[in-house]
């Protein structure tokens, strides 16, 4: 409920600020390298630098991760726009997340958020265009929904209720149109899916520990993968 709660002022921080050309939007929402705007709203040049924009009258610099804002790669969990897109997210954050508080505890509940969340940048920052902005706690989801996936399954559950929630949120990511960021939810779900490994193959012995640990090796993964991107965009 308190990850709902952060996201809802967040929206209406971002609704009473201009939504889509609110300051909130573009300093939380995920973009790989940055983006150059005209004064008042719009993309300039898509490919133009911080000093380009520096340079002329009118415009101002929005930066990305690899240009400085390396908030963005959690932020984004928390930023929506469309009411919508919210409603949406936060129904499904609750259903699922629900289910998967109650599995595991709150404290691991909140690492599978946080690092579902990471993977799901690693993945847009890698395969999306530099300049391309990115959303939505709906990456996030996707790790709870990977991580529900196999702890069902490693305590032979009914797994055909989660595979028919997954199966609905992958077609609608592939056939809900252009603005659905696919690297993000595939990202999101392969996090949760190593986090659910983590937690259901602990050793016994100090198995909090290991989870822990286990959650650490997934955020080191994404951070490196996020650094290279970050390099490589920086050249």
């Amino acid at each position: 409920m308190a990850i709902v709660v952060a996201n809802v002022v967040v929206w209406l921080g971002i609704i009473l600020t201009g939504g889509q050309s609110s300051k909130i939007t573009e300093w939380l929402s995920l973009t790989p390298f940055g983006t150059c705007y005209v004064a008042g709203g719009g993309a300039f040049a898509p490919n133009a630098t911080a000093q380009i924009c520096a340079a002329n009258d009118g415009f101002f610099w929005v930066p990305g991760v690899a240009t400085g804002a390396f908030w963005q790669v959690l932020t984004t969990a928390f930023t929506h726009v469309d009411f919508f897109h919210i409603a949406f997210n936060m129904l499904a954050l609750f259903f699922i997340g629900t289910q998967v508080e109650r599995g595991i505890g709150r404290s691991l509940y909140l690492g599978v958020f946080a690092v579902s969340a990471l993977t799901s940048s690693a993945s847009v920052l890698l395969l999306t265009s530099p300049n391309t902005m990115t959303l939505g706690a709906s990456g996030a989801i996707f790790g709870l929904m990977g991580v529900l996936l196999v702890i069902v399954w490693k305590n032979h559950g009914d797994v055909r209720t989660v595979l028919i929630w997954l199966g609905i949120n992958v077609a609608y990511t592939f056939l809900g149109g252009s603005s659905i960021s696919w690297q993000g939810h595939l990202g999101g779900l392969i996090g949760g899916l190593l986090a659910g490994l983590v937690i259901v193959y602990a050793p016994r012995v100090n198995r909090q520990r290991w989870q822990w640990l286990g959650f650490a090796g997934i955020a080191a993964l994404a951070i490196i993968l996020i650094g290279l991107r970050v390099l490589t965009l920086s050249r």
